[in-house]
């Protein structure tokens, strides 16, 4: 098992979760699918995610020319929070994966509000369903009070923000899979994977490049 020594060894759930992340990126996307995220007194079950495999030929990755003081934390060690600022106005928490050096990362794109969903909608007033509190990573951060200061955060141990497994394994005849959304590279890669028929899921939306004026 990889080196976590917030984890207990007698708990094999967190375990097996740190042995999931620690190994290549798309079975720890897969993986996280149904897993619990909790944070600001609210926690979600994840059901949206897409993976980036960093330097390794994914140009859509962060990573993919480097390490640079934004992305440090994606070259490990896995198990920590990598959260990036993105329109000028959202923030974005992914899931550091892989042998430490090799930068990787699951982007946390959807999840249902399972606890505390009168905090998320205090903090999501605008969102008329609560299926919606979550719904895209923009959303889910917003929802769960994620921002920069959990930037590096292990989320396997007892920090601001626990990653923790699914109440119950996820089969794979429940996931699906497709492109990843808003990347202008490698976007036909089928590395985002979803809860299929969760309504929490987010709309695909393919990017399409600005005309030039």
């Amino acid at each position: 098992m990889a080196p976590y020594p917030d984890v207990p060894a007698t708990d094999a759930g967190l375990a097996t979760l740190a042995d999931l992340l620690a190994g290549p990126v798309v079975p720890a996307a897969r993986g996280l699918l149904g897993c619990r995220l909790s944070a600001g007194g609210v926690t979600v079950r994840i059901t949206e995610v897409e993976a980036y495999a960093g330097t390794a030929g994914d140009p859509a990755s962060h990573a993919h020319r480097g390490r640079t003081p934004r992305n440090a934390v994606m070259f490990g060690p896995a198990g920590h929070a990598y959260v990036y600022f993105t329109y000028g106005m959202h923030w974005c928490v992914n899931v550091v994966t892989g042998p430490d050096g090799e930068a990787s990362a699951v982007l946390l794109r959807a999840g249902e509000v399972i606890e505390g969903v009168e905090v998320a909608r205090a903090r999501r007033t605008a969102v008329r369903r609560d299926v919606e509190l979550a719904r895209g990573p923009a959303r889910l951060c917003a929802a769960l009070g994620i921002d920069r200061a959990v930037y590096g955060c292990h989320l396997l141990g007892d920090g601001p923000v626990r990653l923790r497994p699914a109440a119950e394994p996820v089969p794979d005849s429940a996931i699906a899979a497709g492109p990843r959304v808003g990347v202008t590279g490698a976007h036909d890669v089928p590395w985002r994977f979803w809860l299929a028929g969760d309504p929490t899921v987010s709309q695909y939306r393919r990017h399409v490049p600005r005309a030039r004026r």
